[in-house]
């Protein structure tokens, strides 16, 4: 009785699997970007930095000189104590579209990044707005109009994709996994008209929508969630689009040690308690399936029971797996992952979980953004 229980939980879990490959996961293999050509309309792109001096003379020219016609670039340097002041003097001279805005350091008020975001949003001139990171890179100078090319009269939100950049070390990989999955569940549950979040390394929203739906709204105090809480709290099937053709990514610097890694995951956990309860019946079965699928083949062919079934259902998941991965990484422009997916794919929900549970109630203030 007890075997024939877990041969049930192992074809339920690996049927709960397939039904997120092919429902949600396989959206992104085979979506096909609208040829638009609609007209480019004034875009106001802000960069929130706090001791970013280093990144933003690294990567700030790639956003002041892309082939757009009408743009501004809004830096937000916040209560920043390099010479980050230095840099952004020395492009402000070069880039007239540049413009600075700045949060000075008060001792008797902390805030988090959604107050510099806030700051950035109201020193805009333009509805249309496009965020990315001071960390980040666009891939290309097309980068603004792709990502600005879906703002038809029904959209509000374009859900982009940031990747981080490829370096050695097997936390870079796991980095690049652990986003490069996300981001086929976050943009593949979008194509099917259930958008439930995005990342602020390459969102566009409206500045009009942020304001008549006040601001950040009841999760203000929440330390992350600029971005996946925004999206999650306005983004409906008609006012989102998607848009990750290569020439619109950007890419990031990754956590160079597991702590910094850890702290960070902590952080982004903190705004999953906020989420839409619809989402998260939709966002939890699949790594609980996908843990119970692993423990339940592990018992069963252990122990030989029913092993000719077992074997076929495993192979057909693991098939409908690597074909999603290997299309899903060529897709997002993510090469060499396939092979450590396999790992990845068992023991990133026992990652995910400890990170999760690990996060008491009440210590949201613990983080800080920068």
């Amino acid at each position: 009785m007890f075997l024939s229980i877990v041969f049930l939980v192992f074809a339920l879990t690996a049927a709960i699997q397939l039904f997120y490959y092919f429902r949600f996961n396989l959206g992104v293999i085979l979506y096909k970007h609208p040829d638009t050509i609609s007209e480019k309309k004034p875009v106001s792109v802000i960069v929130c930095a706090r001791n970013e001096a280093e990144n933003l003379n690294k990567f700030l020219p790639a956003i002041l000189e892309q082939d757009y016609p009408v743009y501004e670039v809004i830096v937000v340097n916040d209560c920043s104590e390099d010479n980050s002041y230095d840099v952004l003097g020395k492009y402000l001279q070069k880039y007239p579209h540049l413009k600075l805005s700045t949060v000075n350091k008060d001792p008797r008020f902390t805030h988090n990044k959604k107050f510099a975001q806030f700051i950035g949003i109201k020193a805009a001139t333009n509805d249309i707005l496009l965020f990315t990171d001071a960390d980040c890179k666009p891939e290309s100078d097309k980068w603004i109009a792709r990502m600005t090319s879906h703002f038809d009269i029904p959209t509000d939100f374009v859900l982009g994709y940031g990747g981080y950049f490829k370096e050695k070390g097997i936390l870079n990989k796991y980095i690049r996994y652990d986003t490069l999955t996300i981001a086929i569940q976050y943009l593949g549950m979008a194509i099917r008209g259930i958008p439930y979040m995005g990342v602020g390394r390459n969102l566009a929203y409206r500045r009009s929508l942020f304001f008549n739906n006040k601001g950040f709204g009841n999760y203000n105090h929440v330390i992350s969630g600029d971005d996946d809480l925004f999206v999650n709290s306005n983004a409906v099937k008609k006012n989102t689009r998607v848009e990750f053709r290569i020439e619109s990514h950007t890419r990031s610097i990754p956590c160079s040690s597991f702590r910094e890694w850890l702290s960070q995951k902590k952080r982004h956990f903190t705004t999953a308690p906020y989420y839409k309860l619809k989402d998260k019946f939709l966002l939890v079965p699949e790594p609980v399936s996908r843990l119970l699928f692993y423990i339940s083949f592990i018992i069963l062919l252990s122990l030989q029971f029913l092993w000719p079934y077992v074997l076929i259902i495993f192979g057909i998941r693991f098939i409908s797996q690597t074909v999603i991965m290997a299309l899903g990484q060529k897709k997002l422009n993510e090469p060499g992952l396939l092979a450590y997916s396999y790992i990845f794919d068992i023991f990133s929900p026992l990652i995910n979980g400890a990170i999760y549970f690990s996060n008491r109630p009440g210590r949201t203030g613990k983080y800080k953004w920068k």
